[in-house]
């Protein structure tokens, strides 16, 4: 038995020398237990649907040919989703399980010899992880002190690396902000004058003041070589799992050739159907989370101890301001005592050095807002 025991595990770290060593020295994305919390932590949309339009959805999905591969349920969705984000003349879309998928599409579609990305960082952890696991070079660009573009350095970078890619969040995660747009089109200009791509990640449209999409509708030219993504994660489906992303029909064409084949199940494709359907009931959702932001915004700016950052998404950075500028544990400890409270949000803290003693906080419902404020006013 002993034997075997020893034979298995040689086996084992034989078969482990085959996985890339970069890739061993990875930490896999990381979800936080919330088994008996309030989950607070991952930017989603508190609100369910309603009583009659969940069993009505129930009895639609049990409808589904879940013996079939998705076929026309898939091309229905696609033509929702167009009519619903109205891009300009001449753009398609393609699909992704979640927007996750199409950042990691991207880096695959454009891994050419000596290819690399550029992103203001901090941001979304995915550009960069996907960067690193297609072999692409990552170049991150710091954000100024108030997390505002340092477009200096973003053309600098464009010049420098000419990248395949440039990513830029609308509003960005974690920082929640939108950024100035004549930095924004300075960036786009220089990124196409060099011949490469920029992605305008609108994963937290729903809750934000305004879309680049009206931008590329109003010059499509200027636009040919940007690409639009989406998510319908914070729109109200996170669990469902679904992303697009919206540009040039020649440039979709080509993307969607990586793309694996039945990437969304006709489950996902009816939820997203179906939610599009009743889209006023997500709007009105997403106005609520707009109006609960203002409150916990105004409620955080009357709170000694934290500096709350302005947000156009469904979350808020906020600082510990802790017991002086070496207090390097003050998120930590605030963040531990929210959970022993009974809440749970992110600490950002260790994600980028401008974040030190950074706290994320998913905007809910009222009460839940006002769960979330307690607790952190108690661990201050």
């Amino acid at each position: 038995m002993k034997a075997d025991s020893t034979f298995q595990s040689d086996v084992s770290l034989s078969a482990l020398a085959r996985i890339r060593h970069d890739v061993q020295g990875m930490h896999a994305y990381a979800v936080q237990d919330a088994t008996g919390l309030l989950k607070l932590d991952a930017m989603e949309n508190s609100h369910r649907l309603p009583p009659q339009l969940r069993a009505e959805l129930g009895r639609r999905l049990g409808e589904v040919a879940i013996n079939r591969y998705p076929g026309p349920s898939v091309d229905a969705l696609k033509a929702a989703l167009h009519a619903y984000a109205a891009p300009p003349e001449g753009w398609s879309l393609m699909l992704g399980n979640g927007s996750d998928e199409l950042i990691s599409l991207l880096a695959m579609a454009c891994d050419i010899p000596g290819a690399s990305i550029v992103a203001p960082v901090p941001g979304f952890v995915m550009y960069a992880m996907s960067a690193q696991l297609q072999g692409l070079a990552f170049h991150g660009v710091p954000l100024s002190a108030d997390f505002e573009l340092n477009e200096a350095a973003m053309l600098a970078a464009i010049a420098q690396h000419r990248p395949a890619i440039v990513y830029l969040a609308y509003p960005n995660n974690p920082t929640a902000n939108l950024w100035d747009a004549g930095a924004i089109e300075r960036i786009i200009d220089a990124q196409g004058a060099q011949g490469g791509l920029v992605v305008m990640d609108e994963a937290y449209q729903p809750f934000a003041a305004a879309s680049w999409i009206d931008r590329a509708r109003a010059e499509p030219a200027r636009h040919a070589h940007v690409l639009i993504m989406r998510t319908l994660s914070k729109f109200g489906l996170a669990g469902v799992r679904l992303g697009y992303l919206l540009g040039d029909a020649r440039l979709i064409g080509e993307l969607d050739k990586v793309r694996p084949p039945y990437n969304v199940s006709v489950l996902n494709a009816e939820c997203a159907l179906f939610a599009l359907e009743h889209e006023s009931v997500f709007a009105a959702q997403a106005q609520d989370i707009r109006a609960a932001r203002a409150a916990l915004l105004e409620a955080l700016a009357q709170t000694p101890g934290v500096r709350a950052y302005p947000s156009e998404g469904n979350m808020i950075l906020v600082r510990v301001l802790g017991q002086g500028t070496h207090d390097e544990g003050a998120a930590a400890r605030v963040f531990e005592g929210m959970k022993t409270r009974g809440v749970l949000v992110k600490n950002v803290s260790k994600m980028h050095p401008s974040l030190a003693n950074c706290l994320r906080l998913t905007v809910g419902t009222a009460d839940e807002n006002a769960r979330q404020l307690a607790a952190l006013q108690a661990s201050l």
